[in-house]
């Protein structure tokens, strides 16, 4: 059986409603070395933050990830946290600078939805702590559950789709490999003949035993035989390792690296046009390779 392949790249979101209103986990990953934790959540205990966040580094692993908890009061909640003492107080205080500076007569519904946004009107930090608590914490766990489990679905969709495109990718590579070995023995003939013409050209008389060595000599130094014969033995370790590893993409990064060094080296000795032109075709593939493995976690 294959292994499932996990992306990096996930979105997961939850909700939960308490008595004052509704609380909203949001959580977001992409790639990264490894993991990599963004917390925007003010109204969490901070006593609970080094649990979510080991729950979070078990279940994802690998990537950098935005964790954030957002919350909306109720209309009633709303309407009761209004601290009247603290917002009458900034009214006084920006009648009277109007009056001090000279301002033309104030705009009061302008200043009072300002002063509605004002620190500690509308949002006391003691209240703020308490709209999570021990009593509904569960509710707020479930949420952060359900958010990392929307996140993980989200991952195990994206690995199928990566895991099709690099597969695809790696026996692209495999078939321009066999298409170059059709053109390897015309080109060591082109090769000999090359050189014979050359020694006409000069009118040279060659030993023909001296003339064989060197040849080989030459053609040997153009063979790639070994490198399509390791290049077709990282594409299977690569292909292998995808199917057979719970978290490859670090491995699969650098089989892409030694597969580039065939490639390349395959490249320099090719000495032919319709070669070179396969070798570009193989390394376009690997690049698009190298990308999506490191999305892959």
């Amino acid at each position: 059986d294959k292994n499932m392949v996990l992306s990096m790249t996930g979105y997961g979101k939850a909700e939960a409603t308490l008595e004052s209103g509704k609380i909203t986990v949001e959580i977001r990953s992409v790639n990264g070395k490894n993991f990599d934790l963004n917390m925007k959540c003010g109204i969490l205990p901070r006593e609970k933050e080094m649990g979510i966040r080991q729950k979070l580094s078990n279940a994802l692993r690998r990537g950098t990830v935005d964790f954030y908890v957002s919350y909306e009061a109720n209309q009633a909640e709303a309407a009761r946290e209004v601290n009247l003492e603290i917002a009458s107080s900034y009214y006084r205080q920006v009648v009277a600078l109007a009056d001090k500076v000279g301002a033309p007569e104030v705009d009061l519904s302008g200043i009072l939805g300002t002063i509605l946004r004002m620190p500690d009107v509308t949002d006391s930090g003691n209240k703020r702590q308490e709209i999570i608590n021990d009593d509904n914490w569960p509710i707020v766990e479930k949420a952060i559950d359900e958010a990392i489990a929307g996140l993980v679905d989200f991952r195990t969709k994206e690995g199928e789709s990566l895991r099709k495109d690099v597969t695809e990718k790696v026996e692209k590579i495999l078939a321009y490999s066999v298409e170059i070995e059709k053109y390897d023995a015309e080109r060591i003939s082109q090769i000999r003949e090359k050189i014979l013409k050359r020694f006409e050209e000069l009118q040279l008389e060659a030993e023909p035993n001296r003339l064989e060595q060197e040849m080989i000599y030459y053609i040997e130094k153009l063979d790639i035989n070994e490198e399509r014969v390791r290049l077709r033995q990282h594409c299977k370790y690569f292909l292998d390792t995808l199917a057979n590893e719970e978290y490859p993409g670090k491995k699969l990064g650098f089989i892409a690296q030694e597969m580039g060094r065939e490639i390349n080296t395959t490249g320099s000795k090719s000495n032919n046009t319709e070669m070179q032109k396969l070798v570009v075709c193989m390394k376009d593939e690997l690049e698009k390779i190298k990308e999506q493995s490191l999305n892959i976690l």
